[in-house]
């Protein structure tokens, strides 16, 4: 993708002697890679259900969240350095330069936007399919084990912090008792029959409707401009663990040891935040 890149915008590509074959992962493209595989699968309509077993920790979540995060850096980065005074002192200078160098023309700002708009379209794209439950959803897997429900209660509120919706708990290896009930309320609750090696039809037929469930609960923000308002579902943290601060357009939550970039609407982007409360484990914010 980068040697496409790079034969589209350059007249002479620097990268013609550097070979995939020869690279090694960076630290952290797993996950964007593994992402990347799973838009593959969805984009090529040859399934129904893609199921992803991950391995239940904040790095898996993180992966989830990549598309928002970039987007986010790609948009505010964008912004500081179309305001920055290098821009301003090479803008003159652009296009005599450009024009030796690049296979486009025009100035600066079209070089920029772009190729920024193709990176945006993609991003916003993975972001809006995993915002939709109706698409992407998450279900928390736990024993009736206190510390593995107590794990799967701290992932479900920083799922919420990168937008996944999560659609449920299944219970595997025990039964589902009233403070695993209370404790997950809303959400709809599975147990599942004890692991047989190489027997896997009676968790089949206990499995929910997985999609379906997805509808019934709490989306992880919801927008109301006419009362311009934004909630933010964060369960499993109270008033303490919640910090809520503005720089510039931006409102930024975080929430245990996630942080979170609040993508706004038009008509409530750049506005002051008046007001906020934390409430039956919902963030609102007021504008």
């Amino acid at each position: 993708m980068l040697k496409q890149l790079e034969q589209q915008y350059l007249r002479t590509p620097f990268f013609k002697a550097v070979y995939g074959q020869e690279l090694g992962i960076l630290p952290g493209m797993d996950s964007a890679l593994a992402l990347n595989a799973i838009r593959e699968y969805d984009a090529s309509g040859q399934y129904d259900v893609i199921v992803y077993d991950d391995n239940g920790s904040q790095l898996a979540l993180r992966m989830w969240g990549m598309p928002e995060i970039l987007s986010w850096y790609l948009r505010r980065f964008e912004q500081v350095f179309t305001t920055s005074d290098f821009y301003r002192a090479v803008s003159p200078f652009f296009q005599p330069v450009a024009g030796a160098v690049l296979n486009v023309s025009g100035s600066v700002n079209d070089l920029i936007n772009q190729p920024t708009n193709q990176a945006n379209d993609f991003l916003g794209a993975g972001r809006l399919a995993i915002n939709d439950p109706n698409r992407v959803a998450a279900y928390l897997v736990t024993t009736a084990d206190p510390v593995a429900v107590t794990t799967a209660h701290h992932l479900w509120g920083s799922a919420q912090q990168v937008g996944l919706t999560v659609g449920g708990v299944l219970v595997t290896a025990g039964s589902v008792e009233a403070d695993i009930t209370e404790r997950f309320a809303p959400l709809p609750i599975t147990a599942l029959p004890t692991w047989t090696s190489g027997e896997w039809q009676a968790q089949q037929d206990a499995l929910p409707d997985l999609m379906a469930q997805t509808t019934q609960v709490p989306r992880p923000i919801t927008v109301d401009e006419a009362k311009r308002q934004v909630s933010l579902f964060l369960p499993g943290f109270d008033k303490q663990q919640v910090k809520l601060t503005q720089y510039g357009p931006e409102v930024t939550i975080e929430a245990g040891d996630q942080r979170r970039n609040v993508f706004l609407p038009p008509s409530l982007s750049g506005q002051a935040v008046t007001g906020a409360k934390f409430q039956d484990g919902y963030l609102v914010i007021s504008f």
